[in-house]
C-alpha cells in the first residue's frame, strides 16, 4: 500500500503539470494568434497615431485662436474706450479730440453711426490681420464670449456744451467757470443803395412836374473790437465789448431837370463806438436728446458819437459821420442749441428796445425835439457742422424787423418807414491750438434794407 501511494505521486504531479500547460496555452492563444506581423494591428496603430497627431494639431490651433481672440478683445476694448471718450466730447460740444488722440485713425476703422460724430470708431473696425485660419473640420469652432452691450469704461458726464461749430455772433455757448476768453475781432460792412427821389407833383399819370433826384450811396465801415468773456459759474458768463469804428460814405446826387447839377459828398468818421455789456445764463442742464436754452441780456450805453452831435452845414447836411446810435439800448432774448452729432442746430429770438430821449437841438434850421428810435425784433435759425475735431462750418438765416422811428421836428411828428433786414449766414472755424481758435463769419443781405455784405474775423483766446 505504501508502494502504490508512492507510485501515484508522480502521476498526480504529471497531471497537474499537464493541466497548467494547457491553461497557459489557452491564455496565450489569442496573443500568439495576433502576432506583430498581423496587418490589422498595424492599421489600428497607424489610425490611432493619426488621430493623436490631428488632436495635438487641433489643440495647438485652438490655443493660438484663444490667444488671437484675447488680443482682439483687448483691441476692441481699447477702441471702444477711445470711441466712448470721443463721443462724450462731441456730445458735450467739445470740438477738440481727447488727449492722446493725435494719431490718425485709419479709414478702415470708420463706420457711419447716427449716434456718433465723424471719425468715431466702431467695434467692427478691429484689425484681424495675421490671424491664423482654422481649417480642422473635426473640431467644433470656438465662439468668443459675446461683446458687452454697454460701453467699456465710463465717460465723464458733460457739464455743459462747448463750442463745436462756427456759430454766428451772439449765438455761441457759455464760457466754463473761472475761464477768461479774450477775443479781438475785425468787422467790415459794405452797403450801397440807389434811390430815385421825386420832389414835385404828378398832374397826369406818367407826367411829373418837379425835380427828380437820383442818389447813389456807397457806405463802408470797419469796426475793430476787443471783447472779454468770463465764466462766473458753470451756467453764467459775463461779457464786455469795446469797439473802435471807422466809417466812410460816398453819396452822389444827380438832378433830372439839370444834368449839370451833380453833387458828390464824401464823409468820414472814426471814434470809439457804443460799448456793450452782456450776460448769458444756461436755463437747463445738458441731457442727451434735449435742446439747451440760454437766456441773454445786453445793455448798450451811448458812448459813441451821436448822429445829433456831428457837425452840420447851413443846409442841414452832416459834415462828419456818427460812430454810435446816440441812445441807450436794452436787449433780451433766448438762444436754443440742439446737439445733433456731428453738428448743432441753433436758433435765437431777441427784442431790442431803444430808450427815447429829448434832443432839443436846432439842426439845419429846424428844432429837433423828442426822438423815439424804433425797436427791433430779431430771429435766426441755422446749423453748425463739425467736419473734424478742429474744423467746422455753419449756415443759417437771420431776420430783423425794425419799427418806425418817430421824430419831433418843431410842432410836427415825422415817422420813418419800418425796415426789413434779412441776411444769409455762413462761417467757418478752425482750432489753431487748445487755447486759440480762428473764426470767419459772413452775412449776405437778401432784402433791400440789409447791408450788401458783412464779414467778421475773430481770434478767441482762452486763459
Amino acid at each position: 500500500m505504501r508502494h502504490t501511494q508512492g507510485n501515484m505521486r508522480p502521476v498526480s504531479v504529471g497531471l497537474l503539470a499537464l493541466t497548467a500547460g494547457a491553461s497557459l496555452l489557452a491564455l496565450a492563444g489569442p496573443v500568439l494568434a495576433a502576432s506583430p506581423s498581423d496587418p490589422r494591428l498595424t492599421e489600428i496603430e497607424q489610425a490611432l497615431q493619426a488621430q493623436e497627431s490631428r488632436l495635438n494639431l487641433q489643440q495647438k490651433q485652438l490655443a493660438d485662436q484663444q490667444k488671437t481672440l484675447a488680443t482682439q478683445q483687448a483691441e476692441i476694448d481699447k477702441l471702444r474706450a477711445e470711441r466712448d471718450g470721443l463721443l462724450a466730447d462731441i456730445r458735450a460740444g467739445r470740438s477738440d479730440a481727447p488727449a492722446g488722440s493725435d494719431t490718425p485713425v485709419p479709414y478702415a476703422s470708420l463706420s457711419p453711426n447716427t449716434n456718433s460724430a465723424p471719425g468715431a470708431l466702431s467695434s467692427s473696425g478691429a484689425s484681424t490681420s495675421g490671424t491664423p485660419a482654422m481649417t480642422v473640420s473635426q473640431v467644433e469652432p470656438m465662439r468668443p464670449d459675446p461683446l458687452p452691450q454697454q460701453p467699456v469704461g465710463t465717460a465723464p458726464p458733460p457739464k455743459k456744451v462747448e463750442e463745436v461749430a462756427a456759430l454766428p455772433e451772439h449765438v455761441g455757448v457759455l464760457t466754463p467757470k473761472g475761464k477768461l476768453v479774450f477775443t479781438p475781432s475785425l468787422d467790415y460792412v459794405r452797403s450801397s443803395s440807389n434811390r430815385l427821389v421825386f420832389r414835385g407833383v404828378e398832374i397826369v399819370p406818367g407826367i411829373q412836374v418837379g425835380v427828380i433826384e437820383a442818389n447813389d450811396a456807397d457806405r463802408d465801415s470797419a469796426v475793430a473790437t476787443v471783447a472779454m468773456r468770463y465764466g462766473l459759474t458753470s451756467r453764467l458768463e459775463v461779457e464786455a465789448r469795446i469797439p473802435y469804428v471807422y466809417r466812410h460814405d460816398r453819396v452822389t446826387t444827380l438832378a433830372q431837370r439839370d444834368e449839370t447839377i451833380n453833387r458828390t459828398t464824401e464823409l468820414d468818421g472814426q471814434q470809439i463806438g457804443d460799448v456793450e455789456f452782456s450776460a448769458r445764463y444756461q436755463l437747463n442742464e445738458v441731457r442727451p436728446g434735449r435742446a439747451i436754452f440760454v437766456a441773454n441780456a445786453r445793455i448798450k450805453p451811448p458812448t459813441g458819437l451821436s448822429p445829433y452831435d456831428v457837425g452840420y452845414d447851413q443846409f442841414g447836411v452832416a459834415t462828419s459821420l456818427a460812430t454810435g446810435s446816440g441812445f441807450w439800448a436794452i436787449e433780451g432774448g433766448i438762444t436754443m442749441l440742439y446737439p445733433s452729432d456731428p453738428g448743432v442746430i441753433f436758433g435765437s429770438l431777441s427784442y431790442l428796445h431803444n430808450v427815447p430821449r429829448d434832443i432839443d437841438k436846432e439842426i439845419g434850421g429846424a428844432m429837433v425835439g423828442r426822438v423815439e428810435p424804433g425797436d427791433a425784433i430779431s430771429a435766426s435759425l441755422g446749423f453748425g457742422l463739425a467736419l473734424n475735431p478742429r474744423f467746422s462750418v455753419s449756415f443759417g438765416y437771420s431776420h430783423s424787423f425794425i419799427f418806425p422811428t418817430k421824430t419831433q421836428i418843431g410842432t410836427t411828428i415825422q415817422q420813418s418807414n419800418s425796415l426789413q433786414v434779412g441776411s444769409l449766414l455762413m462761417g467757418w472755424s478752425y482750432r489753431l491750438s487748445d487755447r486759440m481758435t480762428l473764426t470767419n463769419n459772413f452775412e449776405f443781405g437778401v432784402t433791400s434794407d440789409a447791408p450788401d455784405m458783412r464779414m467778421v474775423v475773430a481770434a478767441p483766446m482762452s486763459f
